[in-house]
């Protein structure tokens, strides 16, 4: 080994793409997206911070949902938007960590909370009577921090598990630092980051099935319950049961699959899908059904055009 001459990496290259052309028009695109996902999930988190009526365990969780699809996007979508207008492509090694470290908290603090959002609606619909005092303020308060430390948890074991030495080719055949990725470019032994990852895809499957198991009795409960309230609880589902299949679904599709069907450009598209798109997508999931954010929406114009 100390025969071999090794250029420790301080910065990595990234890249969606390599041709010219199409990256005009995955800028244009993903600048609009962009421009989309901060105007919904932004303005979701004003609208309910300004109406009363939407300060409900719901709304609550939502709110927190849209804060962490900001910061998600807002962690990947900048460098990647800049990557496709300039020729150098280049992110220092602590600048990727950074971003790494920030994704697998996001990624995984949005994933706890979908649950938490899952089990939210069981209570409302199984118990819409003893819903207020099941969901007190103080338990939605601590299911919300307690999603946030295990996501940071889980990004601080992956991160510093990334304590690597980088000596080969320092180009991320991605467009942000992923472990899979990186670990490709490492000369360190990778076995103990691989079976980390191998364990997170596992706690992606298991909150699957969580959440899956939560839908069933959510059925089961709204097949039983008679009163109004349950079944408006139940109409609620709907959007939520979107944004879980989606999520959890594409994040799945990513990690949970055979070595010999993987494929990096398969896998460019969908991280694209599920850090970029799915943020953008979840304001719109929210609100196009829901009577509710519609009738605050309108009150919010209302105020604005005619404040007296």
């Amino acid at each position: 080994m100390a025969g071999k001459n090794f250029t420790v990496v301080t910065a990595f290259i990234l890249g969606l793409t390599n041709d010219s052309d199409l990256k005009v028009v995955l800028f244009v695109l993903f600048l609009v997206v962009f421009a989309i996902f901060l105007v919904g999930n932004l303005g979701m988190i004003f609208l309910i911070r300004i109406t009363p009526m939407l300060h409900t365990p719901m709304y609550f969780f939502l709110n927190c949902l849209s804060l962490v699809d900001a910061c998600f996007a807002s962690a990947i979508a900048p460098q990647m938007l800049i990557n496709l207008l300039v020729v150098q492509r280049t992110i220092s090694f602590l600048a990727c960590m950074v971003q790494h470290l920030c994704f697998g908290v996001f990624v995984t603090t949005e994933g706890y909370l979908l649950s938490v959002m899952a089990y939210d609606r069981y209570v409302a619909i199984a118990n819409p009577l003893l819903y207020s005092m099941a969901m007190s303020e103080r338990k939605c308060i601590g299911l919300v921090v307690g999603s946030w430390i295990c996501g940071i948890i889980n990004s601080l074991v992956h991160t510093i598990s990334l304590g690597l030495s980088f000596c080969r080719l320092n180009v991320v055949n991605h467009f942000f630092c992923g472990i899979p990725s990186l670990l490709k470019l490492s000369c360190s032994e990778t076995s103990m980051n691989e079976l980390l990852l191998l364990t997170f895809s596992g706690v992606i499957a298991m909150t699957t099935f969580l959440v899956v198991i939560s839908y069933l009795f959510i059925v089961l409960a709204i097949l039983r319950t008679h009163s109004a309230e349950g079944r408006k609880a139940f109409s609620t589902c709907a959007s939520h049961l979107t944004a879980v299949t989606i999520f959890y679904g594409t994040l799945s599709f990513n990690y949970i699959q055979p070595s010999s069907q993987y494929s990096v450009k398969q896998e460019k598209v969908i991280s694209v899908f599920y850090t970029l798109v799915i943020p953008m997508l979840n304001p719109l999931i929210y609100s196009l059904r829901n009577k509710e954010i519609k009738n605050a929406v309108k009150r919010a114009l209302e105020m604005k055009h005619f404040p007296y």
